[in-house]
């Protein structure tokens, strides 16, 4: 019997609900075949069978979260033959449990999900064992963050996740978060916890409330120069790359804990899709260096995917300047939230004819409200307002 695990399907993802499974207790499968579809924090992706052999069990059902790491199906294999690339290493032997991994080699986060924790001391260190054994133990990563932030023991909770994992329903439940150490119960009838995409909003914002110091410039671009048909989302995106190049401070990571800044070279911009489940961020890779018409095709091939929710995680991991295009929609300005690790997000708002004065007189303007929000930790209020100089000087050209 051999024990596939949940992989990292993305960016150290701590946990993914699953969607639907393509296959029952009893099928013979073959390597590479679709078995199920998962929700992350991103998207929702099919995970493949790393094995060729007969399914024993399943590891939950349709609207059940799953922790990274945590047993999801057990198979019946021939001694480890029809292995996908990446698994082989792990089910050679019976009874084993394998490092999560699927096909095209995805990196695990097991390494994060085990710690060793040492007597008298609520110091923990990481352990590449996945046994729950001795001093061990075992909990997902957005559990630990929140246990530190909350000032819960981990070694003090019984996990409820799969294979016994701590998750973060744990921590609430064992912290004022909860209703006195009980896991708190929806506070009006009829509620419901939140899942999917909103679910992730709710872990962002916090994350993002608890480790940004959030400061917010605000500007209008003239656009009346502007030719007849212009695209708003390429000249958008133009003008952040002639920002990152004036000021490539606010194109970057930070991490808090560490006080480490890396300055990313290449400009890979997120842009929010409002869909009816909640916002997607997929990326824009290499703004600087494509045409107009390859922007437009990049941005209507991922709106697309996001809307479909067809989405990969390639297309969702490693963004380095956040775009949130809510004038589309309405509002002028707004305070964008920064997400770690970047450091900085540009909103533009809803266009509009404004009277301004010019030569000596008064016309009637196009321009667009921007609200540039970065993290002041690490960025400078003039490394900021020149962001910003550069972002209007592009964008208020003719062409």
């Amino acid at each position: 019997m051999t024990t596939f695990n949940l992989p990292d399907l993305g960016e150290g993802l701590a946990e993914a609900e699953i969607v639907r499974w393509h296959v029952n207790v009893g099928d013979a499968v073959t390597v590479d075949q679709p078995m199920l579809a998962v929700e992350t924090a991103k998207a929702v992706v099919e995970v493949p069978a790393p094995f060729t052999g007969v399914v024993k069990t399943l590891h939950g059902q349709p609207g059940d979260v799953i922790a990274t790491g945590a047993p999801l199906v057990d198979f019946e294999t021939a001694n480890g033959a029809g292995l996908s690339r990446g698994a082989a290493s792990a089910a050679t032997a019976p009874t084993s449990s394998d490092a999560g991994t699927v096909v095209g080699n995805m990196p695990t986060s097991d390494i994060e999900l085990v710690e060793t924790v040492h007597a008298g001391s609520t110091h923990h260190r990481t352990n590449g064992s996945s046994n729950q054994t001795g001093g061990r133990l075992r909990a997902a990563p957005a559990a630990r963050a929140l246990a530190k932030r909350v000032g819960v023991d981990l070694t003090t909770l019984q996990g409820t996740g799969r294979g016994g994992v701590i998750i973060v329903d744990d921590v609430i439940a064992h912290s004022s978060i909860g209703s006195n150490g009980a896991t708190a119960a929806p506070a009006f009838p009829g509620g419901e916890k939140l899942r999917g995409l909103r679910r992730a909003m709710s872990q962002s914002m916090s994350l993002a409330r608890d480790n940004v110091t959030n400061c917010t410039l605000f500007d209008d671009a003239d656009l009346h120069r502007w030719r007849e048909g212009q695209d708003f989302t390429t000249r958008l995106l133009r003008a952040i790359a002639a920002g990152s190049q004036a000021e490539p401070a606010l194109n970057a990571w930070y991490d808090g804990n560490t006080q480490t800044r890396r300055l990313m070279t290449r400009v890979d911009v997120g842009m929010a899709v409002d869909t009816g489940d909640g916002l997607i961020v997929p990326v824009i890779r290499d703004v600087a260096n494509r045409t107009t018409a390859q922007l437009r095709a990049e941005i209507d091939r991922l709106k697309s995917a996001a809307r479909d929710r067809t989405v990969t995680p390639d297309d969702l991991r490693d963004v380095t300047f956040m775009l949130s295009n809510f004038g589309m929609i309405a509002g002028r300005y707004a305070t964008p939230i920064v997400v770690p690790p970047m450091v900085a997000i540009l909103g533009s708002g809803r266009l509009s004819r404004d009277v301004v004065a010019a030569d000596g007189g008064i016309e009637a303007h196009l321009r667009m409200p921007l609200s540039l929000t970065f993290d002041h930790r690490c960025v400078t209020g003039g490394e900021a307002a020149r962001f910003l100089a550069a972002v209007l000087r592009d964008l208020e050209k003719d062409n």
